[in-house]
């Protein structure tokens, strides 16, 4: 793992801390819907305020490009971030400029200050240098918190490091030691379970986890191209027939290299996808031609039970059937029921995130039981990819 200086390395007190955060929070109407983030985030503020820091958070909110649009303005979770807190939280109508350095220039040791959307202005998703200098005024120390931003070069994320001293904050330090141990240096034998519809916005995390685990699981509606690909008649379920190729591809690959690709041998099918459709478990190979394959059936799931009480470490990306809808929900339940118990026990590392996934751990009821469930999405997946992340890559050219 890339080396990066953590709040274990600095003295904070008396001094101006810009933390880069991710308050880009579901609202419904005024109110914010969901919690989890800020939540996630109140260690590290809480550690650096009671550090005696002047805290000043910074975060985008949804897309406004550039404009200020009001139904995007942070001072409503600014409001709901003091709650979760316990601690006043004051709010800048701006990130950059005068409205922000007076805001600055009153804070006193220990006082926390949410800053304006960040995307209100053009350069910060220009990584404009004059914006990111801006930004950097108004701190002499930076803190980057918000992993699940930490795929995209924007000024706050990439610009600001390169100006102020960069640090991790307690969630990007969790984050990133969670990952490194699920494939970076991971204890083996590794799976990897992908899900999900297809296999076009998949291919370089299909080609990168090929090369680093053991085993590869596949479901979800990908499952479907790659029985396709095999000769196998999937009758009217999702399947990218045009990826084919790309599918046998894949597989003559992991051959190639010893990693094994666990595909379903029976499969949930129905004529509708709605809830409560009639439904009926048959052999992969035995789909009627006006079915669809909606979830794995118990013989799948039995053996991947089986299969996953041989790792030490499992890697989860996407739901293995249509969760969203009972009773297709099950496999996925039913799967993510054993990693949790072997986590628990002990035997097993289990990693979660991207896409679907929190929500469906959420769904079964198992995203506190497993070792690390991450709420990154986009930045968790190019991690995956075996991508660089510029904002993690700022974070050790700071400490080099």
């Amino acid at each position: 793992m890339s080396a990066f200086r953590t709040l274990d390395d600095i003295d904070v007190t008396g001094k101006r801390v810009l933390l880069r955060a991710d308050l880009n929070v579901p609202i419904s109407g005024d109110a914010v819907s969901d919690r989890t983030r800020l939540e996630r985030l109140a260690p590290t503020i809480l550690e650096l305020a009671d550090k005696g820091a002047r805290v000043l958070v910074a975060s985008h909110f949804g897309r406004p490009g550039g404009e200020r649009v009001l139904e995007m303005s942070l001072a409503p979770v600014a409001k709901e971030l003091g709650a979760v807190l316990g601690r006043p939280v004051a709010f800048a109508p701006d990130c950059v400029g005068d409205a922000a350095l007076d805001a600055a220039a009153a804070m006193v040791d220990g006082d926390i200050l949410v800053l304006e959307n960040l995307r209100y202005h053009i350069g910060e998703e220009a990584n404009d240098p004059d914006f990111s200098a801006a930004l950097a005024e108004l701190g002499e120390l930076y803190v980057n918190d918000a992993f699940s931003a930490a795929h995209r070069a924007h000024a706050s994320t990439e610009g600001v490091a390169h100006r102020l001293p960069a640090f991790a904050g307690r969630l990007m330090r969790a984050e990133l030691e969670a990952l490194n141990s699920a494939l970076g240096n991971p204890e083996r034998p590794v799976m990897a379970v992908v899900g999900g519809a297809k296999i076009a916005t998949k291919l370089d995390l299909l080609g990168n986890l090929i090369e680093r685990v053991d085993q590869l699981v596949i479901g979800g509606g990908m499952a479907n191209t790659f029985l396709n690909a095999m000769g196998i008649d999937v009758g009217a379920s999702l399947c990218e027939h045009d990826m084919a190729e790309t599918a046998r591809g894949i597989l003559a690959r992991a051959d190639e290299i010893g990693c094994e690709v666990v595909l379903p041998s029976d499969a949930v099918i129905a004529e509708e996808f709605k809830a409560g459709a009639e439904n009926r478990v048959v052999p992969v190979d035995a789909v009627p031609a006006d079915q669809m394959i909606l979830d794995v059936g118990p013989e799948s799931v039995a053996g991947l039970a089986a299969r996953i009480a041989d790792m030490r470490t499992l890697v989860w990306n996407g739901p293995l059937g249509a969760f969203e809808i009972v009773p297709f929900d099950r496999g996925t339940v039913q799967v993510a029921h054993v990693a949790a118990e072997l986590t628990k026990s002990g035997s097993l590392l289990s990693v979660a995130g991207g896409g679907d996934t929190v929500a469906a751990m959420n769904h079964a009821g198992v995203a506190g039981d497993l070792s690390y469930v991450s709420a990154a999405g986009g930045a968790f997946l190019e991690w995956l990819e075996g991508k660089t992340l510029p904002g993690v890559a700022a974070l050790s050219a700071s400490a080099s």
